[in-house]
């Protein structure tokens, strides 16, 4: 896992040293979601990314009935991860990307909870991994790992530990 972390790291790197144009006008969520998956695409050779991907092959990812999540579409059962590596007609998912803004105001749970169905080993299109970064405008201020459903502790730590070694944590005075 920390493999396929470091990969993530790697391309946070690049995505803050390229695009401190977007970030400092500060741009949209989906905008730095696209740019930061063109980052992540080139860390993942034999890998499909995708933003806001809903199927395995011809499935639509659905979330079971009852889930504690709300979900992206009109209907309540699509669910629209913000960037995936994957093999896009076979079930095999490796790392799903929620990305967050630190300017964003809503709550963090819907997707931490996008992210504990995204890697529950109980439905069919399960990530390995999860990821939640926040991005600030000169770093990312927060992050957690989710494995096997829940947030993985030791495994959020050393992601922060590394972003925060390689730099990449928020710095308070940036003018």
């Amino acid at each position: 896992m920390q493999t396929e972390l470091n990969k993530v790291i790697v391309a946070l790197q690049e995505f803050y040293a390229q695009e401190t144009f977007l970030l400092e006008r500060d741009l949209g969520e989906r905008t730095l979601t696209h740019r930061l998956a063109v980052y992540v695409e080139r860390q993942f050779s034999g890998w499909q990314v995708d933003c806001n991907y809903d199927r395995l092959g011809e499935r639509t990812l659905r979330l079971p009935h009852g889930s504690v999540i709300s979900t992206d579409d009109h209907l309540g059962k699509s669910i629209y991860p913000d960037i995936v590596v994957h093999q896009r007609d076979i079930p095999n998912n490796l790392l799903a990307i929620e990305l967050r803004k630190q300017s964003n105001h809503q709550s963090i749970e819907h997707d931490q909870h996008k992210l504990e169905a995204l890697t529950d080993p109980n439905v069919w299109f399960a990530y390995w991994i999860g990821v939640l970064v926040t991005l600030g405008r000169y770093g990312v201020s927060a992050s957690e790992v989710y494995v096997g459903g829940a947030i993985d502790r030791p495994a959020s730590i050393w992601f922060g530990e590394r972003l925060r070694v390689t730099g990449l944590t928020e710095r308070r005075s940036q003018h």
